[in-house]
């Protein structure tokens, strides 16, 4: 390749070669996103281990503290009922991990759908959709998730019979966390849908959509070839900002008690049980220290991770 196309080529890098530099130079974004993947990796090469391990009692090491001894391996210490932390806190990582992460693609899917229906249509069923957004606003999210497990959560326990056969667990808890997750991703979606209406109604008067209307392609081919593209990086953004609030709604919802039902953890819920160990005569501190390290850290690493994306993926922003 001659010299010149190769000058040409590094003064002119892909625009995913540019949003890629511009992540890595945030320092914080980088660090984040390798303290998140340590976090994710460790609970999920764990979980071989930590699926059989969070519900073991050992009643001889109830309430111990840290430790770590030749008989012994208990770096978080044990819980009231003589359960491992450790194993209790990676579990529940990968449940909590779960739940935000597939709520944030029931949000950012069914977001996605309506903002660009929507902003695209335009009109009168506009002005519908956009009235059902505000009426959902005005709701209270906690009773909406209240409603959605009254309304499901008995009916699909009856049809998961078979999986809790086959998974060894309780038909209940199975639907618990189908509908907590579902739940939450069902409410999550209308910022979505009003940042990707707003988007659709700049890039739809944009000359190349209405070049490609003059051309006659039709509308399924503009939406996937052109639309869906220039909307990748609102997509991205806010879906990764997105997990972390669906983790801290999950957490809320344990910690209260409507959300993951014992003896599954996940970390809102370990913080939740903590409480009670938490007195004025004997202060069991890592009960509650652990997991909040673990959610605190991860919402924290998603939040910088999310904003590094941002600016990675903003036209605007040129450093």
């Amino acid at each position: 390749m001659p010299s010149s196309v190769l000058k040409a080529s590094y003064k002119n890098p892909s625009p995913t070669a540019m949003a890629i530099g511009k992540f890595c130079r945030n320092r914080a974004a980088l660090i984040s996103l390798i303290v998140m993947l340590l976090i994710t990796l460790t609970c999920l090469l764990t979980l071989s281990i930590s699926t059989h391990e969070y519900s073991s009692q050992n009643l001889d090491f109830n309430r111990r503290p840290p430790v770590i001894a030749a008989d012994e391996f208990a770096p978080f210490g044990y819980d009231l009922l003589g359960r491992n932390m450790l194993w209790r806190c990676l579990f529940g990582g990968v449940l909590s991990l779960a739940i935000g992460i597939l709520s944030a693609a029931i949000s950012v899917g069914i977001g996605t759908t309506w903002g660009v229906i929507a902003g695209w249509y335009g009109g009168k069923v506009d002005n519908i959709m956009m009235r059902i957004v505000d009426i959902l606003y005005g709701l209270p999210y906690i009773l909406l998730i209240i409603l959605f497990k009254i309304a499901f959560e008995k009916k699909l326990a009856e049809n998961l019979q078979w999986a809790a056969e086959i998974l060894d667990k309780p038909a209940e808890l199975l639907a618990n966390i189908i509908i907590l997750f579902a739940a939450i991703g069902g409410i999550s979606w209308l910022t979505m849908a009003r940042v990707i209406r707003g988007q659709v109604l700049s890039l739809k008067s944009r000359p190349f959509i209405e070049a490609c209307r003059s051309l006659g392609l039709p509308t399924s081919r503009i939406f996937i070839k052109h639309l869906i593209p220039n909307l990748a990086g609102p997509i991205i953004v806010y879906a990764t900002l997105t997990v972390p609030q669906a983790i801290l709604q999950e957490s809320f919802l344990s910690f209260i008690g409507i959300g993951i039902q014992a003896p599954m953890p996940t970390w809102g819920s370990l913080a939740g049980e903590s409480v009670k160990a938490i007195n004025t005569i004997e202060s069991f501190w890592w009960m509650v220290f652990f997991p909040s390290a673990f959610l605190g850290i991860t919402l924290l690493c998603l939040n910088f991770i999310g904003d590094g994306l941002r600016d990675a993926l903003d036209p605007r922003t040129k450093h």
